[in-house]
């Protein structure tokens, strides 16, 4: 199987191909719902908490539930295994320097499949595309581990102003709670 090929179609992926509309379509249409008893908050750009949450783009996460945050209190910046890559120090510089958040927080994930990959998957890609990725896949195998790299390429950053409120943690798939990692083991 080619890293192209994709999972068997999910039940929602059926409904959507035999209601004939596409899963964008699903999501334009809510948006419509949405907008229409939509009120301006009148909030600004500014996180209220002027913290910067950054974690993986896993579907099971649902950060502002998990960590009780309402619109408008925190940026939420997500990627492939919420690792600090130079993508999240642009955002988290922009949001420091324009945006005034101070604090950091860090969340990667049990069970987590960047733990399933490996550079072999960038040098598959190459050889199916034939144009070899400008980005290191990041994958890793210890949770712990990438957390502490991650905060210390926050904390040594020299983009960042606040590197002193940089915390990391483990969420926990099964019971949805966090585990926080001491920067120093």
């Amino acid at each position: 199987m080619s890293i192209s090929e994709s999972q068997a179609p999910s039940p929602s992926d059926n409904a959507a191909a035999s209601s004939g509309s596409s899963v964008t379509d699903r999501l334009v249409e809510a948006n419509a719902r949405y907008a229409a008893d939509f009120t301006d908050p009148g909030m600004d750009a500014r996180p209220v908490l002027k913290v910067a949450v950054v974690a993986c783009m896993d579907a099971r996460l649902d950060l502002h539930e998990a960590l009780g945050l309402e619109l408008g209190d925190c940026h939420t910046i997500r990627n492939a295994g919420g690792v600090v890559t130079d993508d999240i120090i642009r955002s988290l510089t922009i949001s420091q320097r324009a945006l005034g958040t101070r604090s950091v927080v860090l969340i990667h994930h049990t069970n987590c499949g960047m733990q399933t990959l490996t550079e072999d998957f960038r040098h598959e890609l190459a050889e199916e595309v034939g144009q070899r990725p400008n980005w290191a896949v990041e994958a890793f195998k210890d949770l712990d581990a990438d957390v502490r790299q991650s905060m210390q390429r926050v904390r040594t950053s020299p983009f960042l102003l606040h590197t002193d409120d940089v915390r990391g943690f483990v969420f926990d798939v099964k019971t949805g709670l966090l585990r926080e990692i001491d920067p120093q083991h």
